[in-house]
């Protein structure tokens, strides 16, 4: 496929998890410096848009399902030169291809690709990192990432929340995500595990502060580690948006979560973080990239990921970072 010019008009389909959104975000990016004169619209789940809010290479960002996408595109015609769509929903490829000269996507059976106007790209055979295998639909436009760190931007006002949220927390000041959604639950780490790591966390760190990150669901798992660390505990899973549970993690001094949503956010901001990963999962294909201060631990097959290999890497990314004790 010939590159687009460098005024072209694009178009990025993005409707998925939080976390697989923004694994597409360098090659967003990719796409946005390889047309430094154009336009970049990305669409995504209309409950996923938070995540990709105030990104300096996205020009519009608009909301788009595969049910609604099946009324839209039918008046205006072609205004965008090139789409890109992830993802396996027949209706949304068909949207971009009413509204784009051209359209790229996965050979998924499920798209009916090797249409006219369709650059198919085949799946990897074998498992990639998941932004390199993203980053595939922009290498068949002749598009190379410049960098494969995550995307995510929390404002200045967004930061003077959680200041004022935390305010009087001792420090280190340490997150900690417990839980995966539940559909894989089987990427969890035992709540007793994550509860004896805030202990000994405590125990040598007697002024250490722990925000929970999370949803409603996180709030049980939670509870046992205000009983182990009680008055030690900001209880965030449930009460804070997407956004203001980023704003939080930003302001952190260490982040320990399971692979999920909020680890993503983590790994595209600056707080040093310990990533704990699922043997069928494994962090060499999830974990961020271009990352500094990161840690990354995986759980067996057999047994247990032992709270001493947690601990151990908390104290490294703490003595790293510089907090006090």
């Amino acid at each position: 496929m010939t590159p687009p010019a460098a005024d072209a008009d694009l178009l990025a389909i993005v409707v998925a998890r939080i976390g697989d959104t923004l694994l597409v975000t360098p090659a967003l990016r990719a796409l946005r410096e390889a047309c430094p004169r154009g336009r970049l619209t990305v669409l995504a789940h209309p409950k996923r848009l938070a995540v990709l809010e105030h990104l300096p290479f996205v020009d519009r960002l608009g909301a788009i399902d595969p049910a609604r996408s099946r009324l839209r595109g039918w008046m205006r015609g072609r205004r965008h030169d090139l789409a890109f769509v992830w993802g396996r929903d027949r209706p949304l490829l068909d949207y971009a291809l009413r509204v784009s000269e051209r359209a790229v996507a996965f050979a998924h059976p499920e798209l009916a690709v090797g249409r006219a106007r369709v650059e198919s790209v085949v799946p990897p055979d074998r498992a990639l990192h998941a932004v390199r295998e993203r980053l595939l639909l922009a290498e068949a436009a002749g598009i190379r990432a410049g960098g494969l760190r995550l995307a995510y931007v929390v404002t200045e006002t967004e930061r003077a929340w959680a200041r004022a949220r935390l305010a009087g927390a001792g420090r280190p000041l340490v997150g900690l995500q417990m839980q995966s959604f539940p559909t894989k639950a089987h990427r969890n780490w035992p709540a007793q595990s994550f509860a004896e790591l805030a202990a000994r966390i405590a125990q040598a760190h007697p002024m250490a502060h722990f925000v929970v990150l999370g949803d409603r669901d996180s709030r049980d798992a939670a509870a046992l580690v205000s009983r182990r660390v009680p008055g030690k505990v900001d209880l965030a899973a449930g009460a804070a948006s997407l956004r203001e549970s980023a704003a939080l993690i930003a302001a952190l001094d260490l982040y320990v979560g399971v692979d999920t949503g909020p680890t993503h956010i983590a790994g595209a901001l600056d707080v040093p973080m310990v990533g704990i990963y699922h043997h069928a999962y494994p962090g060499r294909n999830l974990a961020p990239l271009e990352r500094p201060r990161l840690r990354v631990l995986e759980q067996p097959e057999a047994g247990e990921l032992a709270v001493d290999a947690v601990l151990s890497a908390v104290e490294a990314l703490l003595a790293e970072s510089g907090v006090p004790a």
